[in-house]
């Protein structure tokens, strides 16, 4: 085999169409051997000889996509001063395009005995662990265009790669499960008639089966342990061919842009599937793990925490930055992604101890021309101190707003003294974003999403039940802020089923209907159940996939919700691209503010009302006339008008229209708990009694010439507004 120097630079194994060039990063190494292996496991040993500003490369003419490989590391062995390099452990390339096989949880992946924690342990971990694969990056991408969606018009559509697509019926069984299937016509004719823009897929970076699931006869299924950032998972893969996971998720991707719909990825940059000290060397530790890992200060044999999975990437090394930002800049221009939601964000932003809004990592973000301009999502929390970050973040990134979930939740059970919040998460939160100059689009507006409840869930149990996770019923969140809308769990009572159903209309119509960014956690449209689980992370079942034969309750829930995703995309005025002022716009037609907040006899709620901790009733009025932005070719925006009545009490209220200079007629629009048929026409101060826990959505086109004798607007309406 010929044996060249190579080039440091790119990192990771590149296939140049000849041949490949392998580059590793270790500033503690030794030495570092290059590992070539055959189909049956035999093993051929290159030392590299070539080292340039701490990375090891060579090249091999004769090496072709297809090939595994790993690295043996040589270097020193001292926990206590934060090393851990062990040449006895095969290590993957922290920059694998693709990895085989799964890691077994075999002792001889530990560095140490597991009798005697202090007595090493060096038995080889070829046969046991995973192995990175050269891959070709060659793909024919045709016309290939992202769809680019203004992020006021997106609707995202949380989504597991397997949970999607296990239990659809026209897909064919050896493929469901995997890329294919995601791509396949069934899927994306269901995301193409609910109406989504943007599939947020689960992780689906290369990720380790956790060694105590395993012990249990469980599976990691939501993915949250990363061990491969740059290698698509290959469980997902439907040929099972070395490599071939990296065509088949571009081949997905493909056919969902052609579908108009934008991909997200679930990125898990904060920690890796190594653990802590006790657990296995399978790349990073390994390699240099001073370099990758945050160790406690003093006490470098262990690893300093933010995430509860036993380690944190270490974010002030140019190595560790790079690593992501490689990842990141491949993710979009190899793979074609939209955008991603980074978890556990507030990790990402601690260079020492504290969040820091202004650390390396937000900044090398904004500097960079190619990630600044997808989408960035932030889950703007971790477990850290002082982790909780809703409405931190720098302006370049939207936030899964923690707070708008729970006001929802809470108000659509009835709590006391959430209208002020209601109103607030209602109109895009500028309370938590404006100050920073973001507008509504920094708010990933959510109710459920796959850590939780689902939406059936939230209103079928007030109580957690995971026994079937094996945990005592321990796990998971135990405070949901859930009604089980009087009977715990499944009932043949069909004044509870309807009333469940209304309560999981209502939930999602406030937050199709809320200003800012809609995600919407996959099957919640067909009113899918855990039964109750709220952390199915090891639910790798039906318990957890999507059931795709639904009942007529489950029907009405999916026309329902197809039917307000239709409604948001057509009405500007439910996706400003601008906060609501409470004031009328300049130079409209309109004397009407943007927005009004009326009570119940439909004049403008009093201070009374807003202090009032027992009021649950309000009507959201917005004026089609009253939209300042232009759109995005500078043209003036006009749209009909909105009524929205909320009553979330549980006793019948009458709602009083407002006066006719808001408008002399109305059309129903939508309803949840209704007698009145959608496109009835209700008259200008026309009272109504709305059932409990219920909503209407009223429209009327804009005003005309023709409404000239209208009543004067009352200028103190719009004082109080």
């Amino acid at each position: 085999m010929q044996i060249w120097t190579g080039q440091a630079y790119p990192l990771g194994a590149t296939f140049d169409g000849s041949g490949t060039n392998f580059a590793l990063f270790s500033e503690v190494a030794e030495r570092v051997e290059l590992c070539l292996l055959d189909e049956t496991g035999a093993e051929r040993r290159i030392e590299i000889t070539e080292v340039d500003a701490y990375v090891w490369h060579v090249y091999l003419p004769s090496v072709q996509p297809g090939q595994r490989y790993g690295y043996r590391v040589h270097g020193p062995y001292d926990p206590s001063a934060g090393h851990r390099c062990d040449a006895s452990k095969l290590l993957l390339d922290p920059y694998a395009k693709a990895i085989a096989g799964m890691a077994s949880n075999h002792p001889s992946l530990y560095s140490y005995d597991f009798e005697n924690h202090a007595e090493r342990n060096t038995d080889d971990s070829a046969a046991h662990t995973m192995h990175s694969v050269v891959v070709s990056p060659f793909f024919d991408w045709g016309n290939d265009h992202p769809p680019a969606h203004e992020y006021h018009d997106t609707v995202i559509y949380e989504a597991h790669i397997k949970g999607l697509t296990m239990l659809h019926p026209d897909i064919d069984e050896d493929i469901r499960g995997s890329y294919v299937a995601m791509g396949h016509p069934a899927i994306i004719e269901h995301l193409q008639e609910l109406g989504v823009t943007a599939v947020e897929l689960m992780p689906v970076h290369q990720f380790v089966q956790d060694g105590h699931l395993v012990e249990k006869g469980m599976r990691n299924y939501w993915g949250y342990n990363t061990i491969g950032f740059f290698a698509p998972h290959n469980e997902y893969s439907h040929a099972g061919q070395l490599g071939q996971q990296v065509q088949e998720f571009k081949q997905m991707v493909k056919n969902l842009h052609e579908a108009d719909i934008e991909v997200i990825l679930d990125v898990v940059y904060n920690h890796t599937a190594e653990g802590n000290q006790l657990g296995p060397t399978l790349c990073f530790r390994g390699i240099d793990n001073a370099a990758y890992y945050r160790l406690v200060e003093g006490d470098e044999a262990h690893y300093y925490d933010t995430t509860g999975t036993g380690n944190s990437l270490l974010m002030r090394t140019p190595h560790v930055l790079q690593l992501i930002m490689d990842s990141l800049r491949y993710w979009v221009t190899e793979m074609h992604v939209d955008g991603f939601r980074f978890d556990l964000a507030s990790t990402l932003a601690r260079e020492l101890h504290e969040v820091d809004r202004l650390s390396a990592f937000f900044d090398i973000i904004q500097q960079d021309p190619v990630i600044s301009q997808v989408k960035l999502i932030a889950e703007p929390w971790d477990l850290g101190e002082g982790g909780y970050q809703v409405g931190g973040f720098p302006p370049l990134w939207s936030e899964w707003n923690g707070k708008y979930r729970d006001t929802m939740r809470d108000f659509h059970r009835s709590q006391p003294g959430k209208i002020g919040d209601f109103t607030s998460r209602l109109a895009g939160s500028s309370d938590l974003y404006q100050h920073t100059g973001r507008t509504p689009i920094a708010s990933i507006n959510f109710v459920t999403a796959h850590d939780g409840f689902t939406l059936s869930d939230l209103v079928s149990y007030n109580d957690r039940h995971n026994a079937a996770n094996g945990e005592d019923g321990k796990d998971g969140e135990s405070h949901n802020r859930s009604w089980n809308s009087g009977v715990e769990g499944p009932t043949d009572d069909t004044g509870v089923r309807d009333l469940r159903l209304r309560r999981a209309k209502n939930l999602m119509a406030t937050l199709l209907l809320s200003q800012g960014v809609p995600m919407i956690l996959h099957g919640d449209e067909m009113g899918r159940t855990q039964d109750g689980n709220n952390n199915t992370y090891c639910q790798d079942n039906e318990l957890a996939w999507v059931d795709w034969e639904l009942d007529s309750y489950e029907m009405d829930m999916l026309w329902f919700t197809q039917s307000v995703i239709a409604l948001r995309r057509d009405h500007p005025i439910f996706r400003r691209r601008r906060f609501l002022q409470g004031t009328p716009r300049d130079g409209a037609d309109s004397a009407l503010p943007d927005v009004e907040w009326l009570g119940t006899d439909g004049t403008l709620m009093t201070d009374e009302d807003w202090n009032n901790p027992q009021n649950k009733c309000l009507t959201m009025f917005l004026n089609g006339s009253g939209i300042p932005e232009p759109n995005l070719r500078g043209e003036r925006i006009i749209d009909d008008s909105a009524l929205v009545m909320f009553n979330a009490s549980g006793n019948p209220v009458d709602f009083t229209l407002p006066p006719a200079d808001h408008g002399r007629e109305w059309r129903v629009e939508l309803g949840t708990g209704d007698t009145i048929d959608v496109g009835d026409a209700l008259a200008a101060e026309t009272t109504l009694t709305r059932p409990g826990h219920s909503l209407l959505i009223l429209m009327r086109p804009p005003m005309t010439e023709h409404d000239d004798d209208l009543p004067e607007h009352d200028e103190t309406r719009t004082a109080r507004a």
